[in-house]
């Protein structure tokens, strides 16, 4: 067996379902922690820490997506990450959970190997800092400079609104993150309840458009958001 890395906590009722992941993860060299309820599933976040929970949503008591909300609202396990594990697999389901900040979401049924695969991919995942703020990002054939605010494709500056910079900035500050519409919007403008989810698409729009070839790394993920490709 591989030597154990991070810890995950699994949050799942249906035993079966619940020894199905352990024995993959495990079997990838994680140290696993079982919950089959909302309220164990948080006492457990709190004195275990794990780096990352499986949290299925339909459980006895309280439902994953409160455990979720709770987890992101407390300063204790908000940097904790999640993958929601469901079979509420509608657009309306998945928009959600990533919105109360879960980082990836899984539906049932599932491939064990395609769940520990996207665990694996989230774990990667370093978590932005405000010393990366001013860090300059270099991806494909984009240099980005936040302090300057400026913009080079192949080498050539391209000119962009504040807006615009501001929104590119985030996307590629975390390649291969999927982000809601929502949280374009919160992290460009502050959580202003004047913008809408169209209003970030024709920002989306417009920033494709400067960016010209560039533009196709831009992803669009239907029902959800966006990301830029890693």
């Amino acid at each position: 067996m591989p030597m154990a890395r991070e810890t995950i906590l699994i949050v799942e009722d249906e035993k079966e379902i619940q020894e199905l992941v352990r024995y993959n993860l495990e079997k990838d060299g994680y140290r696993i922690l079982e919950a089959a309820t909302g309220e164990d599933a948080l006492k457990l976040a709190v004195e275990q820490s794990p780096e990352l929970i499986v949290l299925d949503l339909m459980l006895p008591g309280i439902d994953g997506l409160e455990v979720c909300r709770r987890l992101k609202r407390d300063q204790a396990t908000e940097s904790i990450h999640i993958v929601i594990l469901s079979a509420k697999g509608e657009e309306p389901d998945i928009v959600t959970g990533l919105e109360m900040g879960a980082d990836d979401y899984v539906t049932k049924p599932f491939s064990p190997r395609v769940l520990t695969a996207r665990v694996r991919a989230v774990l990667r995942r370093k978590p932005a800092d405000q010393d990366d703020e001013a860090a300059t990002i270099r991806i494909h054939n984009l240099v980005i400079h936040p302090g300057r605010h400026e913009v080079l494709v192949d080498g050539e500056p391209v000119k962009l609104t504040a807006t615009e910079f501001r929104v590119l900035h985030v996307l590629t500050r975390r390649p291969g993150w999927v982000f809601t519409r929502y949280q374009i919007a919160t992290a460009v403008h502050g959580g202003d309840d004047v913008v809408t989810d169209r209003s970030v698409d024709v920002q989306i729009v417009g920033l494709r458009k400067r960016l010209g070839p560039a533009g196709r790394y831009i992803e669009t993920i239907r029902g959800v958001g966006y990301r830029f490709k890693e």
